[in-house]
């Protein structure tokens, strides 16, 4: 069963860790494209010898650059694949609060959400040389956004604000700019949660049949499914699924199959394994279920690229659980946790062939690296990458 709702944590958590962040610095008078940036270096990944495994291969690192001790812009570094220590590199300035990343298809731009009153959203172009163009910044019209992703098509940009409790989107231009924003929904219902003030969305992301976008609102204790109108850049609600009140969904993961999607639920301390019908849309929520410790703030799950394995970052106790997933998807079977290695892991990654697992500890500034074995365990790779207040971590193709 989900367990009661528990108050949100005290120490610092997204909104409490900026106080003046969201009071509005930066962006607040930016709602058309930003200057682009000077190019600059940033580390270019290494290929493997003929007949070798190893290489390096690039990492992207999120931060907040208005929070004490935080980041001048977008973090770059690399990481020895067949090690996983990770090496820094130089720092994407010209960027504001990029707490949170997604790379599009291509590989050829990243965006960032600008994590403040004035939510914006910035494209950065990276260069094969290891040069890379701020293409410029576009308003959310929403304030905290705290996730964005690319649409599998390549032509559009979804975003979620957290504090305003809106969604939108942005057309992406060919060479990987951003338009102006051509739909901005406010989740104005159900109402909010058990000790919640209003809507959350905390996350958007297109289902893996393309024909779905999912928005999960943590103020609401909802899902809620939209079908993107690909021509015009609206969204069109065809769904919702309700949470047990005051479980504070905060991210879905989908399995590869794409028949299941997996939420960390931030308030109950629970996991939840939903069922996904990619012709309707809908999604079905099941039981919460443990996540390894009887205290925690779930963040985030992640999925082996071949569907065995699932691994969530929970804070408070600071560890890893891991999963197995049978069934086809539809059974998450808790196997055991391990210490995450730093303090208040925000979010996780794996590199693109699921080897290596990567976490950003907002606490303690690090970025920690575990080798995936073939069972799924997880073994600490390499030694701990300081990162001023680590939130996010993308590693690249």
């Amino acid at each position: 069963m989900n367990a009661a709702p528990r108050p949100r944590p005290a120490l610092p958590s997204r909104r409490s860790l900026l106080g003046g962040l969201l009071a509005g610095a930066a962006l607040a008078a930016a709602p058309a494209l930003a200057t682009p940036a000077r190019a600059t270096a940033r580390p270019t990944a290494t290929p493997a010898p003929p007949g070798s495994p190893r290489a390096t291969r690039p990492l992207l690192l999120g931060t907040y650059t208005s929070a004490e001790g935080g980041g001048t812009g977008i973090g770059t570094a690399t990481y020895d694949t067949a090690t996983g220590t990770i090496t820094p590199g130089p720092v994407i300035t010209g960027v504001e609060n990029p707490s949170y990343l997604a790379l599009h298809p291509s590989g050829a731009t990243v965006y960032a959400v600008a994590e403040q009153d004035a939510g914006a959203v910035t494209a950065v172009a990276l260069a094969p040389d290891g040069t890379y163009e701020v293409l410029g910044t576009r308003p959310t019209g929403g304030s905290g956004p705290t996730h964005l992703s690319v649409h599998p098509s390549g032509h559009w940009l979804l975003s979620a604000n957290y504090t305003s409790g809106s969604v939108a989107v942005h057309p992406i231009a060919e060479d990987g700019s951003l338009g102006e924003r051509t739909d901005l929904v406010t989740h104005s219902s159900p109402p909010p949660g058990p000790g919640q003030n209003g809507p959350h969305a905390h996350q958007i992301v297109t289902a893996p049949d393309g024909g779905h976008v999912l928005a999960v609102d943590l103020g609401t204790d909802t899902v809620h499914t939209y079908r993107l109108d690909e021509s015009a850049g609206t969204l069109t609600e065809v769904s919702r699924a309700a949470l047990a009140p005051g479980s504070g969904p905060r991210h879905l993961t989908f399995h590869p199959g794409g028949r299941f999607a997996y939420l960390a639920c931030e308030l109950d301390n629970t996991t939840v394994v939903c069922a996904y019908d990619p012709g309707s849309g809908a999604l079905t929520p099941g039981v919460g279920q443990s996540t390894g410790s009887d205290t925690g703030y779930p963040a985030q799950l992640v999925v082996t690229g071949d569907g065995s394995y699932a691994y969530l970052a929970n804070r408070g106790p600071n560890s890893l659980a891991r999963y197995a997933v049978e069934d086809g998807g539809a059974v998450l079977r808790l196997l055991d946790t391990v210490p995450v290695g730093g303090d208040w892991p925000r979010q996780l990654a794996l590199s693109p062939d699921s080897s290596l697992l990567f976490a950003a500890n907002q606490r303690s500034s690090t970025v920690t690296a575990f080798r995936v074995g073939p069972d799924g365990s997880l073994a600490p790779a390499g030694g701990p990458l300081p990162a001023p207040v680590a939130v996010c971590v993308l590693p690249l193709p």
